[in-house]
């Protein structure tokens, strides 16, 4: 009898103690299911010599039994390594095993806390030997004997045992697995949580492999998708918005495949992610791994012109890699000391996270910083994207004055640009200039930049409620068909990781802002400098030819209105383009060129743009709808006023422009009352706004006007009619 009782111990029925499971079969169980959930190890019923007190112990110690042939199935079931075993097979059906396993839902995890369940087991199994020993030395062997000695495991293999059902019922794997097992470890059981701690442990070891894996060598290693960092596949084609990031990457590149990982490649699946592992921390390790792929995987032309630019200053760094193999060595040994650890320090663990974010972040710096001359580029962005080189602009302006005065032509617009561009390169574009060669002239089809603007704004994360405002208004305030002049900058890797697709078209929205009103400017400067020399031209033809000038002098006289408001028109249009190109554009340069001076990071030094573009936007009011239409019917105004005062000849046209003046002062009164607002004027996001309104208003004409409008109906300003 006792001898059948060790032996159920183990997992093996007989005569005396039998498993209802096996009578059951006949009536409708799988004969493959390997889990029951409840004990169907019993002692047979014929049994008639036995006591009940005695039965009633026999039937729970054989609980053990059951509890230990469950574990031992789900064991050797997730330790299956029938793989291992098929190296003498056929490839086809190598395949077949494989895609079997697939099929079976296979999990490195799983066999992990196997290995875990297979020590507590062979535990046990000692233990079960020790009993039969001293049961065989006993003159006098009791049933006690066993009792006394595996009363431990009653506290272990039941809670193993319900964590194996809930494993199989649920379909738990990777993170979620180590989510159960961290939540069972906080047991008032020492014994249990030490056990449970184990099985933790083992699931651990595969997790700091894949950190490894990931943050060594830059390659996700997860066979069946249990991993937190996951790679981007199926959900592109769904997701309409990755799709047009894809198409983006695309024209970027077509052989980087870096690019693609970094923009889109990985992410973090928060259903694998263990809960106490910080959704920073995570971040920090998809950074890094991202960021080591990048370093590992240069881009062949990147890497021939580096060759070449250090060869025959610093010949060493044609050896050298992006990553060092000994910052390699010393992530790895980061890694490695957590894996040994018998427990889990989240504190650890995160500091050490943090280290290797940071050595991949410094090295990633050194790359795009230091060997890609960011800097560099960012100052020709800054030259051409936010008219820093105004000499430039002002001679393509002057270029191509007459040429705008015309409808522009679908089909040649481009190729008519370009005459005036070429002229002012010559002009003012010295051959030392490395980076001009990359920005390109486009102008793209009448009407596409309209809906590209609008695209841009509603993409953008960065825009506030008031952006839809904006795209809806650029379609009704276009100038003219000019305004969709833009320029394109040409990028090489790896500064795409840094100046993506999202971020140039940032910076061709603020440049078609910028040049529309340099051209409002120019156009107001340049109608004045027309008046004048014909003034002083009819002035010089008086006095050669002793003509009355009774005719001129009242010409002069009737066109003085119109030059106040010339006047008012250009005091706020240089004003407004003063405080972005000085308060705004260069504040926040310099607040740039710090950050990139100070910061060793690449992610901080990505924010830190981020950042410094969105201010550049916010403070130039591009995403305030009601500000920004009205500025756009400001600008519009000027140039039609420019336009029509050169054809000052008929009465219509004197009525046009007293129209233009009454809308004008509306809109600019308009203006000062929004911006004068506790919204903007009190607040952070346009720290020099003051200063602008104290410019304008310096001797308190807008503030007067502005109340007149808001409470009184001012008459209509007449403009005399020129008597020819």
């Amino acid at each position: 009898m006792l001898h059948e009782l060790l032996l159920a111990l183990l997992g093996y029925t007989g005569d005396l103690i039998v498993d209802e499971r096996e009578h059951q079969l006949s009536v409708g169980l799988s004969p493959d299911e390997s889990i029951s959930d409840r004990c169907t190890f019993k002692l047979a019923s014929d049994i008639s010599f036995i006591e009940p007190s005695e039965r009633d112990i026999i039937e729970k110690m054989i609980t053990l039994g059951f509890y230990y042939r469950e574990l031992d199935r789900f064991a050797t079931k997730s330790r299956n390594l029938s793989w291992i075993r098929s190296g003498n097979e056929a490839p086809m059906s190598r395949t077949s095993v494989l895609l079997k396993e697939k099929m079976e839902n296979q999990s490195v995890y799983r066999r992990a806390i196997a290995n875990g369940i297979v020590e507590v087991l062979s535990v046990y199994r000692s233990a079960v030997l020790h009993m039969e020993q001293k049961l065989l030395s006993d003159p006098l062997p009791i049933l006690a004997t066993i009792s006394q000695g595996l009363n431990k495991f009653f506290v272990l293999l039941p809670p193993l045992y319900e964590l194996i059902l809930e494993i199989e019922r649920d379909g738990i794997c990777g993170g979620r697995l180590l989510n159960l097992l961290h939540k069972r470890c906080h047991c008032g059981v020492p014994e249990l949580q030490t056990c449970t701690r184990r099985l933790l442990w083992h699931g651990h070891q595969v997790m700091y492999n894949q950190l490894a894996s990931w943050m060594v060598y830059g390659i996700l290693h997860d066979q069946y998708g249990e991993f937190f960092i996951c790679e981007q596949e199926g959900n592109l084609e769904r997701d309409s918005s990755h799709t047009n990031m894809t198409e983006k990457l695309a024209r970027m590149s077509v052989n980087d495949g870096s690019l693609s990982d970094w923009h889109l490649g990985f992410h973090i699946s928060l259903d694998m992610l263990p809960e106490y592992i910080p959704m920073h921390v995570a971040e920090s390790i998809l950074f890094a791994g991202k960021a080591i792929r990048v370093l590992r995987n240069p881009s062949s032309a990147f890497r021939s012109v580096d060759a070449l630019s250090h060869q025959a200053r610093h010949k060493k760094l044609m050896g050298d890699e992006l990553l060092p193999q000994s910052e390699a060595d010393k992530i790895e040994s980061m890694l490695k000391n957590l894996k040994e650890s018998s427990e889990f320090h989240k504190r650890s663990f995160e500091g050490a996270v943090d280290s290797i974010r940071a050595i991949a972040a410094s090295h990633l710096w050194q790359l795009v910083v230091v060997r890609a001359d960011l800097n560099g580029h960012l100052r020709a962005i800054k030259d051409y994207f936010l008219l820093a080189k105004g000499d430039f602009f002002q001679s393509f302006l002057e270029e191509s004055r007459q040429l705008m005065r015309l409808p522009p032509r679908q089909s040649t617009a481009e190729a008519d640009l370009m005459v005036p561009f070429r002229l002012a390169v010559t002009k003012t574009i010295s051959d030392d200039d490395k980076f001009f060669s990359r920005v390109t002239l486009r102008m793209p089809a009448i009407g596409t930049n309209i809906k590209s603007s609008k695209i841009d704004v509603s993409k953008s994360k960065y825009a506030d409620g008031d952006s839809s405002v904006l795209s809806d208004s650029l379609l009704e305030m276009s100038l003219d068909g000019w305004d969709g002049i833009a320029l394109e900058y040409s990028i090489d890797w790896p500064l795409q990781l840094f100046f993506t697709q999202e971020v140039l078209s940032r910076y061709r929205r603020i440049f078609q802002y910028l040049l529309r009103l340099k051209r409002t400017q120019m156009e107001l400067e340049k109608s004045w400098e027309s008046v004048m020399q014909q003034d002083h031209s009819n002035f010089s033809k008086r006095h050669t030819e002793r003509v009355n000038g009774s005719t001129s002098q009242q010409r002069r006289q009737c066109f003085r209105p119109m030059w106040r408001v010339r006047e008012h028109m250009a005091f706020l249009i240089r004003n407004l383009q003063f405080y972005i190109q000085v308060d705004v554009i260069e504040s926040q340069w310099n607040v740039l060129q710090t950050h990139i001076e100070e910061s060793r990071d690449f992610a901080e030094l990505v924010d830190f743009h981020q950042e410094y573009l969105s201010a550049l936007i916010s403070q130039s009011f591009l995403d305030i709808g009601s500000v920004s239409r009205i500025l756009d019917g400001i600008m519009k105004l000027c140039l039609q006023f420019c336009w029509k005062i050169e054809n000052q000849e008929s009465n219509a046209s004197t009525i046009e422009l007293e129209r233009i003046t009454e809308e004008f002062n509306k809109k600019s009164n308009s203006l000062y009352t929004i911006l004068r607002s506790s919204r903007l004027a009190g607040s952070q996001r346009a720290p020099f706004l003051r200063r602008f309104l104290l410019r304008l208003n310096f001797n308190s004409y807008f503030e007067q006007t502005a109340q007149g409008v808001m409470n009184v109906i001012r008459p209509r300003s007449t403009i005399p009619v020129l008597k020819r």
